[in-house]
């Protein structure tokens, strides 16, 4: 390779990140306005606009540049709003209190009503935070005097403004690229995901198959969100219903969404217990060949990941193939021997085949995914508020003291109230930073405010230090504006992945653009440091003296909601045993919000673990729960995938009474845990049921052999719901 193809592949693979896009956007904006006030000579005004267009930012949503255009305006009229608003309210401290309490708690309720209100709800508040700032002497409010008519609240709205419209001609010129994307962090996740689940096959005695299961199920909640995600961005483009007028591009990208969630299902089916696989057919290589085969269509899903950065035609490999056949003549091998105890055994390893044949298909069909069969029923469900009152109704559901949403609001506002008193005890001009800090680290969580609390002082200490040397270093102003350009851009490439990273470089850009306005920053160095701390730690106190909403405390409400799911998630299934497979709007959304209340579970038990060990009481039947609930989604899952094999097949009764008895028992159970009511006693029908169909399997279609696990993973989720009901008692 000559030096110019490997920065010519180099140059490629960083414009494929997303990242890429979002940091020059970024520096365009920020470096115009820096060049502009230098040549305006309003240096005091870059505060203000640097300000707005970092608002902006924080309040962007991926969205077509209509839709962004309509979200720009409803952001810039509640901004005006609130910029002038804490302008008039500045000199008289009691009201701007008293006013930004009522702000934060109303803005925080509003987001309840969709993740683009929640973005603008959040940026209105850190934008009054920015006003009171910018005005602050010594500030942005020299300059103000300087400008003229340029007042603060003008700057801020002007910064604003500035990068909404570059954003939203972005969109219009690259409008497929947040798709592609997302699309690409979704196979990502799905070769991480399929990677994990071949180490299930590993035939190892005494392997840890419990810890592997729970890593698994972690990761399917990352699938999970990621899937949610690109099925919004299509959304955001396409409408809850596709019309036949779709670009080449979209349809593509449709395609690809609608492939992954095939792959996903057949990657989250479980055909048999493992373990047993395991000790039953130890001296056999047959499981380890189950292992190559999904490693390499895990590394195949990674491939198609790289393949869509890249803007590069995808193709599968031969390898692959090879692997299957091998799987298949080992199978072949095994049956041959005639031994009536591995019988069973291999009905399932057979249904395995077909499981991962199929999600071969899917992959190679990943390579022309505009080429094959329409999907019947293309609708997207839409889950945004259609009109006021759907949104007015949602936030209703959100006003009684067991809601998560009005704690936090409870808590960040009264947080906030705490950090004015400090701020008037300690620094009443400068001290607004006290604020910033409690607003950005007070989290709905409590782990999550900790360990935001830990990454924010951190990240300030490493920004104040990096400041001082880089003022030293770099005394010309002209060097420094360069500087604060490139520290704005890593904040925005950083702030969701490495936010000590981000922290640090805001802390910089600050630093920096005061010293550009006032030419002395290092009286800013030991004030920031100080209201950093202040501001965490009422943080900190606020999380655990108002309202703490430790997980334990809503685990049976998240348990009931994933059992019932599942439960609707099987009928689903069952009935297209009937009908015959089709994924149409009602299985894709009985399937999506199964994964999504096991996603759910698995976060808020990640979350219960980073608690105080006096409220961690669930965590062991909680852990318990999360794997028997996740272990019952990849037998639906299994079940799902197949269903056309189902249709096919003769009549079964008994295979329906059972289904229809597993899908009782766990709406049972649910509402119990909802209620918290008693777990209802086992009538013994469903273990009848359960037995009667293990008697009759050999001879019932295969399948339907994960239609038996689910009807024996009844008892111990009994069981389980049992110690987490006596637990809370």
């Amino acid at each position: 390779m000559t030096v110019e193809s490997g920065i010519a592949t180099a140059w490629q693979r960083m414009r494929a990140q997303g990242a890429w896009a979002y940091g020059l956007r970024i520096s365009i904006a920020l470096g115009s306005v820096m060049a502009l006030c230098w040549w305006q000579d309003r240096l005091s005004s870059v505060i203000a606009l640097f300000l707005g267009i970092i608002v902006s930012a924080l309040a962007e949503t991926d969205d077509s540049w209509r839709g962004r255009l309509r979200a720009l305006a409803a952001t810039l009229v509640c901004f005006a709003l609130v910029a002038f608003g804490v302008q008039a309210l500045l000199r008289q401290p009691l009201g701007f209190a008293l006013a930004l309490v009522l702000f934060t708690f109303v803005f925080t309720l509003l987001g309840a009503a969709g993740e683009r209100y929640r973005a603008i709800a959040s940026a209105c508040v850190i934008l009054a935070l920015y006003t009171a700032i910018s005005m602050a002497p010594g500030a942005a409010h020299v300059g103000a005097a300087h400008a003229g008519a340029w007042s603060v609240p003008v700057l801020l709205l002007a910064g604003a403004a500035w990068y909404g419209l570059l954003s939203v001609g972005w969109c219009a010129l690259f409008p497929h690229a947040p798709v592609r994307e997302n699309l690409a962090a979704l196979f990502e996740q799905l070769g991480a995901y399929l990677r994990l689940k071949a180490s299930l096959f590993e035939p190892v005695r005494a392997v840890d198959l419990e810890r592997r299961r729970m890593a698994l199920a972690q990761t399917n909640g990352r699938v999970v969100a990621q899937l949610n995600t690109v099925k919004e961005s299509l959304f955001n483009r396409l409408g809850p219903k596709p019309g036949p007028a779709i670009d080449g591009e979209m349809l593509r990208h449709m395609n690809l969404y609608f492939i992954a969630q095939d792959i996903h299902e057949r990657a989250s089916s479980s055909h048999y217990r493992y373990n047993e696989w395991a000790q039953l057919l130890f001296h056999s290589d047959v499981l380890y060949r189950c292992q190559r085969v999904l490693g390499l269509q895990g590394a195949a899903c990674t491939r198609l990941a790289e393949a869509l950065r890249l803007r590069q035609p995808f193709m599968p490999d031969a390898e692959g193939a090879r692997a299957m056949e091998d799987l298949r003549a080992a199978i072949d091998y095994l049956a041959a021997q005639q031994q009536p105890a591995w019988q069973r055994a291999l009905r399932s390893l057979r249904a395995l085949v077909r499981n991962l044949s199929t999600l071969d298909a899917q992959l190679a069909a990943a390579a022309h995914p505009t080429a094959g069969a329409a999907l019947a029923d293309p609708s997207l469900f839409n889950r945004r508020p259609r009109t006021l009152a759907e949104a007015w109704t949602r936030i209703r559901l959100q006003l009684h003291p067991s809601a998560p949403l009005l704690r936090h609001a409870l808590r960040l506002s009264l947080a906030l109230g705490a950090g004015f008193v400090a701020m008037q005890l300690t620094d009443p001009v400068h001290g607004y930073w006290i604020l910033l800090t409690t607003l950005f680290v007070c989290l709905p969580t409590y782990g999550a405010t900790l360990q935001r609390v830990a990454q924010r002082i951190l990240g300030t200490v490493i920004g104040l230090v990096a400041g001082w040397a880089l003022l030293r270093l770099f005394p010309g102003l002209p060097e420094q504006a360069l500087i604060t350009v490139a520290a704005g851009v890593l904040f925005f490439i950083t702030r969701t992945r490495r936010y000590v990273t981000a922290t640090a470089a805001i802390t910089l850009l600050v630093l920096l653009c005061f010293h550009q306005t006032t030419g002395d920053a290092y009286a800013l160095i030991w004030p920031r440091l100080l209201d950093t701390v202040i501001g965490a730690a009422i943080a900190a106190a606020a999380m655990l003296l108002v309202l703490p909403d430790w997980q334990g405390r809503r685990l049976h409400l998240l348990v009931a909601q994933a059992i019932g799911a599942h439960a609707a998630y099987l009928r689903e299934i069952m009935s297209q045993y009937a009908s015959g497979k089709d994924d149409d709007l009602d299985y894709r959304l009985a399937r999506r919000n199964a994964h999504n209340a096991d996603a759910a579970l698995s976060t808020a038990l990640s979350q219960l673990l980073l608690e105080p060990r006096a409220v961690r009481r669930h965590a062991r039947v909680g852990m318990q729960l999360l794997l028997l609930s996740h272990t019952l989604l990849n037998y639906l899952s299994a079940l799902g995938a197949h269903r056309d094999k189902l249709f096919q097949g003769e009549s079964h009764p008994l295979a329906v009474q059972a289904a229809q008895q597993a899908a009782d028992s766990l709406e049972q159970m649910a509402q119990a845990l909802k209620t918290r009511q008693p777990v209802p006693a086992d009538d013994g029908r469903a273990a009848a049921l359960g037995l009667e169909l293990e008697q009759q399997i050999d001879t019932l279609a295969d399948p339907f052999s994960p239609l038996l696990l689910v009807c024996q993973q009844l008892e111990p989720l009994r069981e389980a719901c049992l110690r987490l009901q006596g637990e809370g008692e």
